[in-house]
């Protein structure tokens, strides 16, 4: 993997944390990507060291997640099984669908492929088994939906 490659997935991966915190903590985003700039890109914390990671890519998510907040739960949720809401997902989940569905719905500089592949490689970092195949699932339905416009 390249090292724009490599900043990139860092950059993914951070936003997803960043997108967890604040469904957890609602923290305010100006707050939150200060935070992450400040003490979580390319810091060691209990030693273990974050990967230097491509921060105007993870503003975008960020920002652009939160800020069409309603856009990207409507492509999430028009691909959930019948029965199942936004509440029903595990928070977790939900942040890497979040930051994924984002990506596919607004960098189309970014290939579906690549967007899918990333947040599944996200999502076996989190659990075991099946919700990495739900992730794969979901956002690769997703990208078909909103880039076939």
């Amino acid at each position: 993997m390249n090292k724009r490659a490599q900043s990139r997935s860092a950059a993914r991966l951070a936003a997803v944390q960043a997108l967890y915190q604040h469904e957890m903590e609602g923290t305010p985003v100006a707050q939150l990507i200060h935070e992450f700039h400040q003490h979580r890109i390319g810091a060691i914390i209990e030693d273990a060291e974050y990967a230097e990671a491509d921060v105007p890519f993870f503003d975008d998510i960020v920002k652009g997640a939160l800020a069409r907040a309603d856009e990207v739960d409507a492509a999430i949720t028009a691909r959930l099984a019948s029965g199942w809401t936004m509440d029903r997902l595990d928070r977790t989940m939900k942040a890497i669908l979040r930051a994924g569905a984002y990506e596919l719905i607004a960098r189309g500089d970014v290939p579906v492929g690549a967007v899918v592949s990333e947040y599944v490689d996200v999502a076996k970092a989190f659990f075991d088994g099946r919700e990495a195949g739900f992730a794969n699932g979901l956002l690769d339905a997703i990208g078909k939906d909103v880039r076939a416009k």
